[in-house]
């Protein structure tokens, strides 16, 4: 065996095939010795791979962006179900594509889960994954909720909408995301910074609706109109509009539906504090702006059946309803009715468009939101 000390040279199957060998106590001596490596692939990620199997038959290795607590229960079900064997690999979703990237052919993992459908496209754009399709997936996930050439398919969804403080606006004058930028919002509008990849992909979809020029004008009004500087994720924005610091928020519908449900008294608070808003809801408007945790398979996939029931698995009808409960978000298949966090949301119309121009529209979204101004 080789010696730690040559680990530098070594290609991450290979560590990972050294780990294979190794005990308990000395698999912690070589991450020690690797830390450089392993803050790019992770090391409780690494401690998990060096258990799986890429060629063994009757198993699925899946790699998720989605924590452990959010997807293993589902992943256990179909593993009794199907008496297949699931290896799950968890981690941050930048982290685990920068790790299929580095991994390349050689990757055990059959599928991949991550949220929004930038990274998705990130992914796909990537060339780690492959397109595929089953007669169940083509009828249950709806056209938009997919890649439009199989690489992915949307598990759940969430809307990215607008939440308000009733007691300093009414919902009278509240209309459409395009609305936010008139002058009449100006210091109380609060929203997370433009590097996140949820309101990358808002802006994403405005381009598609409105163009390029139009998106930006908004873009330089919707900053004019800023609480403060951005900071901080979706929860922040939503509590800050509960302390008023900013009259409304945008944010994703599941944060304000996990803060309904936490057991802290504070959280419940802000819950009762604020109510949504969907916004372009006329009939001549495209809807709110939803977007989806996805799956895909890899490029690398060597047990491609077992991948394939399992997406299949994971967008029957019981499994979305528990997927969609766990998460706080709302079923990709038509029918299941949303969880008991976001059943007081009321019912809403969503913009169709296909998801995929999300990813695709990414980069120009980047540059108008830099040139707005948008930090």
């Amino acid at each position: 065996m080789a010696s730690t000390n040559d680990a530098y040279y070594f290609s991450l199957i290979d560590m990972v095939n050294i780990m294979k060998r190794l005990t308990k106590k000395t698999q912690r001596h070589f991450i020690k010795k690797n830390a450089s490596l392993l803050a790019v692939i992770g090391t409780s990620s690494l401690l998990g791979l060096s258990s799986l199997s890429a060629h063994a038959s009757g198993e699925v290795n899946v790699y998720s962006a989605r924590s452990e607590a959010l997807i293993a229960p589902l992943l256990d079900a179909y593993a009794k179900e199907n008496n297949v064997k699931v290896n799950l690999i968890t981690g941050k979703a930048d982290a685990l594509l920068s790790r299929l990237k580095l991994e390349g052919d050689a990757s055990p993992a059959d599928v991949f889960i991550t949220v929004d459908a930038g990274r998705l496209y990130r992914a796909k754009d990537a060339g780690v994954l492959q397109a595929f399709e089953t007669d169940q997936l083509n009828k249950v996930v709806p056209e938009h909720l997919h890649d439009r050439d199989g690489y992915w398919y949307g598990l759940s969804q969430r809307a990215r909408v607008i939440f308000y403080n009733p007691k300093k606006v009414a919902a009278s004058d509240l209309s459409t995301y395009e609305d936010l930028a008139d002058p009449k919002w100006k210091g109380k509008i609060c929203i997370r910074s433009s590097s996140n990849i949820y309101n990358q992909s808002l802006v994403a979809s405005m381009i598609d609706a409105n163009g390029e020029a139009e998106t930006l004008a908004w873009i330089k009004g919707l900053v004019a109109n800023f609480a403060r500087p951005p900071a901080g994720g979706d929860t922040d924005q939503i509590k800050a509009a509960a302390a008023g610091v900013c009259d409304i928020a945008v944010a994703n519908t599941y944060y304000f539906g996990r803060l309904g449900l936490s057991s802290k008294a504070e959280d419940r608070a802000v819950f009762d504090k604020l109510a949504v808003f969907w916004p372009n809801q006329a009939d001549n408007e495209r809807g709110a702006h939803v977007n989806v945790s996805g799956i895909g398979m890899t490029a690398s996939a060597k047990n491609k059946d077992n991948a394939k029931k399992l997406v299949e698995f994971l967008t029957n009808d019981q499994s979305q309803k528990w997927y969609a409960n766990v998460n706080n978000e709302y079923a990709v298949v038509n029918g299941i009715a949303p969880p008991k966090s976001l059943s007081t949301f009321g019912e809403f119309k969503t913009d169709t468009v296909s998801l995929s121009v999300l990813g695709e529209n990414n980069r120009q979204a980047v540059k108008l939101m830099d040139q707005g101004g948008w930090k």
